[in-house]
């Protein structure tokens, strides 16, 4: 199983209303985030300027970083849903997890001496019936979730109807194998490797 986002950024408006739905589901403190959007570009020419925006946030790495530097276990997947957390009881702050993290997705808690990150809202998603708050509140329907295992899943379907041009994954700088899926066509703009 990997329940995972895909993302389409062909409709995603930079509009910023996952990050307040994040924020607000999760009670995150000010001056934190558990997802980010950054403009990417403009880049170009006039006439010929492309722009788009990247939403990031725990990529639910197959492999792990965070995990395998974890001393206590406090960051762990999830067995039944495969999805990457923090249980906050082992979490002793040494944020070794967040150096490991080659995506910088992660932010400690200065209230609760913890590590903390998006955990796709699995307090909704658990039971397998809900979605994440920031896909339920994507004006532009951008954010999908699902399993990708799963081919009846709109995850699933919405990469196989993608041309393979227009599949993207954030740059692995190792083998942790980022599981979030972008969707960005070449008639939107040109991918960048920006992470």
């Amino acid at each position: 199983m990997r329940n995972c986002l895909v993302i389409d950024l062909d409709r995603c408006s930079g509009c910023d209303s996952c990050i307040v739905a994040c924020k607000l589901e999760n009670n995150i403190d000010l001056g934190n985030y558990w997802n980010q959007v950054i403009a990417v570009g403009p880049t170009g020419t006039h006439p010929d300027i492309e722009q788009y925006w990247l939403p990031v946030q725990c990529q639910q790495c197959e492999n792990a970083a965070c995990v395998h530097v974890c001393p206590t276990g406090a960051s762990y997947r999830d067995e039944k849903t495969g999805v990457v957390l923090i249980d906050k009881a082992k979490c002793i702050g040494c944020q070794y997890c967040m150096m490991a993290c080659p995506y910088g997705v992660r932010s400690f808690n200065q209230k609760e001496k913890v590590v903390e990150k998006c955990t796709l809202c699995s307090h909704r998603t658990a039971d397998g019936e809900g979605v994440p708050a920031c896909v339920h509140n994507c004006c532009c329907g951008a954010r999908l979730y699902g399993d990708l295992d799963d081919p009846s899943s709109d995850v699933a379907k919405a990469v196989a109807a993608a041309s393979p041009d227009a599949v993207h994954h954030l740059p692995d700088p190792g083998s942790a194998k980022p599981a979030t899926v972008y969707l960005l066509s070449p008639k939107t703009a040109a991918w960048k490797e920006l992470v």
